[in-house]
């Protein structure tokens, strides 16, 4: 081979010096100004947007520096369009009272929508276990739908999926395993109130998944029971209620019956009113952040109390 024949593929200078706004338009369509009162939330959006101070961050730095990242949107018939990515971006503009936002607008459909949107989330630094739960059912379930759609030329889509299947996508997008992602999948048919103590750390994830194939009607039961006797159903419990659901003999004796068997892992726990901490700690706070804030407060009061008695002494 000679000199003559080498040959570069050189970016050109406008690719070597454009500008994320560039790239944007070049990703999802030109950026524009969208009135903030003309967007409207993801129908069923899985994660919470939270008054923490992370938020309070995000609001200094828009006030400072204005909205970086523009948020991505689907256009709807009626001149309105619905908030895919960039939630906690409107949260803060909405906060600020900002009248419009820089967007881009892109001609998504439902399912199309559904996957950007979750796309655009699942890699948060900070997800609850009910938001990835949600997430994942919503991906699977546009993926599936999806899979089985005839194009345009007449070629199903699942001939571009190539024969993966969706929990393989979503199983490499998370790095967890095919059946941890069924796992998330399941649980997301909790109740909500089951949910929540998924997410405080108060329920495990495989009696949770048990738990997921009762009604929503015996799921409420089964809170109640739980909340009545302060504990939370083990993996073999959970496995005998949801056997007990199949057969139809899950009756109110069997289930306070079964939740009042002692259990070796369970451990005594301090309950009062939540409406106590009101305004003591942030709003959204999980379980464990609540715990950790007040294992620190009595390590500052019990310290404040050894400094007394030892200036007494």
């Amino acid at each position: 081979m000679t000199r003559r024949d080498l040959k570069f593929d050189l970016p050109a200078a406008s690719d070597l010096f454009s500008t994320q706004e560039s790239r944007d338009a070049e990703r999802f369509g030109a950026i524009i100004e969208v009135a903030t009162d003309l967007i409207d939330p993801f129908p069923g959006h899985p994660y919470k947007v939270r008054d923490d101070e992370a938020m309070a961050d995000l609001v200094t730095s828009i006030e400072e520096s204005g909205i970086i990242e523009p948020l991505l949107l689907k256009a709807k018939d009626d001149d309105r369009y619905t908030l895919i990515s960039g939630h906690r971006r409107m949260h803060a503009a909405q906060l600020i009272g900002l009248a419009k936002v820089p967007a881009c607008v892109k001609q998504f459909s439902d399912d199309e929508a559904i996957i950007a949107m979750v796309d655009a989330n699942l890699q948060r630094p900070k997800i609850l276990p009910s938001e990835k739960a949600l997430a994942v059912k919503m991906k699977m379930d546009a993926l599936k739908r999806k899979a089985g759609r005839p194009k345009k030329n007449g070629a199903p889509e699942e001939h571009h999926f190539r024969g993966v299947k969706s929990v393989d996508i979503l199983a490499e997008q998370l790095g967890e395993s095919r059946e941890q992602v069924r796992r998330y999948a399941r649980v997301a048919r909790l109740i909500p109130d089951l949910l929540r103590l998924l997410d405080d750390g108060r329920m495990k994830m495989r009696p949770a998944v048990e738990l997921s194939y009762l009604t929503e009607d015996e799921q409420k039961r089964v809170f109640d029971v739980m909340a009545a006797e302060a504990c939370t159903p083990s993996h073999e419990q959970a496995r005998l209620l949801r056997k007990m659901s199949e057969d139809g003999t899950l009756t109110d004796a069997e289930l306070e019956e079964l939740m009042q068997q002692s259990k070796p892992n369970q451990v005594e726990m301090f309950r009062f009113p939540a409406a106590r901490l009101s305004g003591l700690v942030p709003q959204g706070a999980t379980r464990d952040e609540i715990e950790e804030r007040v294992i620190q407060g009595l390590k500052l009061l019990r310290r404040y109390e050894d400094t007394r008695a030892a200036r007494s002494s």
